[in-house]
């Protein structure tokens, strides 16, 4: 690839005083690529920028790997000399950061099973201690024991991160899983956890869940189509047996569903799972007859979805049967198809039912109102039945860990805006809670009465009322000219609350507010808010966002000017529409890991995670959704006019969207913007989708992007 290196002079950026040389921003070469289906043909010149697995993992490359390889270090490079007049304060904020962190850390102990298990961290260390210890008598506790040694596994990879973990029930055995890749395929091994030897047993391309069986030999794995990333088989092993004669006990055939495999809570029963997005199906087995028959819980149907729990006699069900919001029900074991099923709480038009957390004499009920959680007790002789109260204007609280079954004590985490992520236990007898850690932040002054939270409701186009929660430092004036980052996700339902950051004070404290628009994709508002923002409402996700950003310029947090976005991986796709759709509405935009080729990828069922996201998206290959998707498709809707500043992330190793897709729109973007505003992209040669593995390094990503924004602003310290 041929590479420009003479020198310009980048223009004056909006608010910002510092203008430097700089190398000319990469080129890259255009082949032409047809690719037609329904009479319409798209003209993509840079696909070239797709490599396979293959190619990528090739020890010498190829061409074509090679001109990617040039074109990805281009932009590397780019990046790096625009931002090198802020390295300092990069550093600076990276530094800050990771000061507020205690480093010598430990999680709350979860006891189970007569042991009491918890990382720690010691100073500088990116990765935890995994520890346990015996409880003895009178609440007292043995020597500790390290199960895994998070820094020397670690210690000089690229990436490193720990899967699942599962103790055996005799507690001998420790299984875990390992990827020093960030593809998301895990490497299972097996510990005893005694005498500490490594046993023999090594299982490859997994999920990295693993689920023992009671007899303390057999456990349970699910595999990876090796090309599309689908977990789609479950397998049996036993301790000493080759992988290679492992037993295949499901086979997930229909490409829409993935599976996965669990324990009951009760240790009664292994349950495999297979969902999609509209539809779920469970079989269930004896945990301790592991050689034995599995049964379905009840056939799969289009539109059914369930989820399992088991207490006594019976299966506790949370189903969408009619019952949109979702409500519980329970059958009995011998006989759990849905004709079976009876109601123990009922549907409600205002409430999102979100899940179920199963003690001996109390269940908890996870709910969504309003947008907001309620974690609500019910005592199953309905004697009790009642709702934890919390304070705070917007914040998300959540059942933790909670193992043991016969016990009136309820972990729960709770955190808000402006509250550090806290750990409660709360005896359900009597009400009361005990704080028993909240997240330090070591920031000289730190309070949280420094900053005001507030959440409110923004008009959308359509008349919907959009949920906005927003955090600023008091003093913050509402004038128009403050700098304000918009956050939001809005697919899958995925549900974004508002959660306290260490990083983000660095931004706040500059003078910046942080909000967080709730829009349609999500499920905070309940179920059909999900379905309001999918399929062929997906615009709703996109015109939501654009809204909202409206809202607060009309209301004076901010300006067109001073106004940012910030969205990644689906969240990606809604930057990559929103500065299609409105661009004079941002001065710039972080848009990471992006999914911008929708129609391509879509189309192309090898890719990992497409076929079973046809319910999320639509499948193209059906005229209505293609037509549809390519109306907002980011990468094929790139047009010859002036675009906001924009920061693209992505990592090479990224299995969810593969790093062509942010590669591509960018080189597009380059050729096609009329204006002179930045444009810049991180590839992470050593990493996914997630980013930088460890507690620091990725502190290091975050650095980088607020620096952007601050360069932005204009703020040198």
């Amino acid at each position: 690839m041929k590479k420009l290196i003479f020198l310009l002079t980048i223009p004056l950026l909006m608010n910002c005083t510092v203008q430097k040389e700089t190398i000319a921003p990469p080129v890259a070469k255009k082949i032409p690529y047809e690719i037609t289906i329904h009479d319409d043909t798209r003209l993509d010149h840079y696909f070239w920028m797709r490599l396979s697995d293959e190619q990528k993992n090739a020890e010498t490359p190829d061409a074509q790997t090679q001109d990617v390889l040039d074109y990805l270090k281009a932009e590397n490079t780019y990046r790096e000399s625009v931002m090198k007049p802020t390295g300092p304060l990069e550093e600076k904020i990276y530094e800050e950061i990771i000061a507020r962190i205690k480093q010598d850390d430990n999680s709350v102990p979860v006891t189970e099973n007569g042991y009491s298990y918890y990382t720690r961290f010691e100073k500088g260390e990116d990765y935890p201690f995994y520890c346990r210890k015996k409880v003895m008598a009178d609440d007292q506790f043995g020597e500790e024991k390290i199960m895994l040694n998070g820094p020397e596994m670690g210690k000089n990879a690229g990436y490193f991160r720990i899967g699942g973990m599962a103790v055996s029930e005799d507690n001998q055995l420790l299984a875990y899983s390992t990827d020093y890749v960030s593809r998301r395929q895990y490497t299972i091994h097996i510990k005893n956890l005694e005498t500490g030897e490594i046993l023999a047993d090594k299982i490859e391309n997994t999920t990295g869940g693993i689920t023992w069986a009671n007899d303390n030999q057999t456990l349970f794995y699910t595999k990876k189509d090796p090309q599309t990333l689908r977990s789609f088989q479950v397998y049996k092993h036993v301790l000493g047996k080759e992988p290679s004669t492992d037993q295949l006990v499901f086979e997930e055939t229909d490409e829409t569903f993935s599976c996965n495999i669990y324990k009951t809570k009760s240790k009664k029963f292994l349950i495999i799972g297979s969902d999609q997005t509209l539809s779920t199906e469970y079989r269930f087995l004896d945990a301790n007859t592991p050689d034995g028959q599995w049964q379905v819980v009840q056939p799969r149907e289009k539109n059914l979805e369930y989820h399992v729990d088991h207490f006594g006699d019976y299966f506790y069900i949370r189903t969408n049967d009619q019952a949109k919001n979702f409500r519980l029900m329970k059958t009995p074991i011998t006989k759990p198809t849905k004709d079976k099923w009876t109601e123990v709480i009922p549907h409600r038009h205002d409430i999102l039912l979100e899940g179920i957390d199963i003690f001996k004499n109390y269940l908890v009920i996870t709910e969504r109102k309003a947008g907001l959680i309620q974690l609500r007790v019910k005592r199953w002789n309905n004697d009790a039945d009642y709702y934890l109260e919390f304070n705070d204007p917007a914040y998300v609280a959540w059942t933790s860990d909670n193992p043991e079954f016969e016990t009136e004590t309820l972990r729960y985490g709770y955190t808000s805006l402006t509250t550090p992520r806290s750990v409660y236990d709360f005896n359900m007898a009597t009400k009361e809670r005990q704080l028993m850690k909240q997240d330090e932040v070591l920031e000289k002054d730190f309070s949280p009465d420094n900053y005001t939270s507030e959440r409110f409701m923004a008009k959308a186009r359509d008349g919907v009322e959009v949920p906005i929660s927003i955090i600023y430092k008091k003093g913050f004036q509402k004038n128009g000219k403050a700098p304000l980052l918009l956050y939001a996700y809005g697919s899958y339902g995925y549900s974004m609350d508002p959660t306290f950051s260490y990083s983000r004070l660095s931004l706040l404290n500059r003078g910046f507010a942080y909000a967080i628009a709730h829009v349609r994709g999500g499920s905070e508002m309940g179920r059909e808010w999900y379905e309001d923002g999918k399929l062929l409402k997906k615009i709703n996700t996109f015109t939501d966002f654009i809204d909202c950003g409206q809202y607060l310029i009309e209301n004076n947090y901010t300006s067109p000017e001073h106004l940012y976005a910030e969205g990644g991986s689906a969240g990606g796709l809604l930057m990559g529409a929103i500065v299609n759709m409105a661009p004079k509405l941002w001065n710039g935009v972080i848009a990471a890991v992006p999914f911008v080729d929708v129609v391509s990828t879509m189309l192309d069922e090898t890719i990992p995670l497409t076929t079973f996201e046809f319910d999320e998206w639509g499948n193209p290959k059906i005229k209505e959704y293609y037509d549809y998707m390519l109306s907002y498709s980011p990468y094929d809707n790139v047009q010859k006019m002036a675009y906001p500043n924009i920061f693209i992330t992505t990592g090479y190793w990224d299995s969810q969207v593969q790093y062509w897709e942010p590669a591509k729109w960018c080189a597009k973007l380059r050729e096609h913007k009329t204006d002179e505003n930045l444009l810049i992209m991180r590839c992470n040669m050593e990493v996914g989708h997630g980013g930088a593995s460890g507690r620091f390094k990725a502190y290091r990503e975050t650095a980088q992007e607020y620096t952007f924004l601050l360069y932005l602003e204009g703020i040198k310290n």
